[in-house]
């Protein structure tokens, strides 16, 4: 195939859903949410998600760990929104220094993880520049209903 018929065929190809099985109903806004964390994700900072040992009875934890060297806690921001823990840093430039090298710049980041529905986020905490966030995963609820069939003659 030439190159300018491939390159065409390449960019009229659509994006097949990922949770396009008929046997998964009502699951797009985790698709929509799936898509806003692959567009976001650019590798810094680096992060480690490591599960935590029960104790005592209680719901398994998670742990995020963010590296955020020089980052203080007023430049970071942790919030949950629609199901989502949204991690934020910002850092500005100090005017007054003057440079000869610089090797580490000021930046911004936003780093999401989509929570499934029951997670609690208990809090966070820094410490050497590294920014944790432990979360609790509840025992889902094992719920069985039967549903009654109707009869119509």
């Amino acid at each position: 195939m030439p190159k300018s018929l491939r390159e065409g065929f390449v960019n009229k190809m659509t994006r097949v859903p990922t949770l396009s099985s008929p046997f998964l109903l009502g699951f797009d806004e985790i698709e929509r949410a799936l898509d806003r964390v692959v567009k976001g994700a650019d590798g810094y900072p680096p992060y480690n998600i490591e599960r935590c040992d029960r104790a005592n009875g209680q719901p398994e934890r998670l742990r995020i760990t963010l590296a955020v060297a020089g980052f203080t806690r007023d430049q970071l921001d942790v919030t949950i929104e629609e199901n989502q823990l949204v991690i934020r840093g910002r850092q500005q430039d100090d005017k007054a220094r003057q440079y000869i090298h610089r090797g580490i710049a000021a930046r911004h980041f936003q780093r999401t993880f989509v929570l499934a529905e029951g997670m609690q986020v208990l809090g966070a905490d820094l410490k050497n520049g590294l920014l944790s966030i432990d979360l609790a995963r509840p025992e889902p609820e094992r719920i069985v209903k039967t549903i009654a069939i109707n009869e119509h003659e």
